[in-house]
């Protein structure tokens, strides 16, 4: 009986109908899809409910200047987002997020208020691309530039946050991040000093 009830089960969990699975293209490295983006900001995880989590904007990469605090709606449903579990509180992030500018179909349940598509005005984190990079103190690692398709911890050198910066505001070119990349970015930051000791002594 018990076999026959765990047989049952399981053929409806294979009968699940696809749409309530995400199905979405690899849309690239951040480098790639950062720019499509409405809101670049690095951030401090304050805050976890449900599928979302609030975000202190600790500095404005690129976009309208945001409140204090986001709130940014993650996985829930067939919604291509990454879990919330992924993004433990207090750890820090550079995320290209879109703007919630209208409500979907079933994308609120009164019953789960803190499971949902997300309100009007908060953000999304897409998981179809490098939207998201891990940082510690100012330096960033993950799926930044040319990296293999959904490795989201490639083999690659930190990049300091500053050459982020720059490189989203369109101060910096690809293969200078590309080559920051692949540098010790600790060299790279006595460099930067370096310039501008030798700017400041001039």
């Amino acid at each position: 009986m018990h076999l026959l009830r765990a047989l049952g089960i399981l053929l409806l969990l294979v009968n699940q109908p696809a749409s309530a699975q995400c199905a979405c293209l690899w849309q690239g490295s951040f480098s790639d899809v950062q720019a499509a983006t409405d809101l670049v900001v690095s951030g401090t995880v304050v805050a976890r409910k449900g599928n979302s989590i609030d975000l202190t904007v600790n500095r404005l990469l690129r976009g309208d200047t945001p409140p204090e605090t986001l709130r940014i709606w993650l996985k829930a449903a067939d919604y291509c987002r990454p879990e919330a579990d992924d993004f433990p509180l207090n750890s820090h992030w550079v995320v290209a997020l879109e703007k919630i500018t209208k409500n979907v179909p079933g994308g609120f349940n009164p019953g789960t208020p803190n499971i949902s598509f997300g309100r009007i005005g908060d953000y999304s984190l897409s998981s179809c691309g490098g939207y998201w990079l891990r940082q510690n103190e100012n330096r960033v690692s993950g799926n930044l530039i040319d990296a293999p398709r959904w490795d989201r911890n490639p083999n690659m050198t930190p990049v300091l946050l500053d050459l982020i910066a720059a490189f989203v505001q369109g101060k910096l070119d690809r293969e200078s991040l590309l080559e920051a990349s692949r540098e010790d970015p600790a060299l790279r930051e006595l460099m930067l000093d370096t310039r501008s000791f030798i700017r400041n002594e001039n």
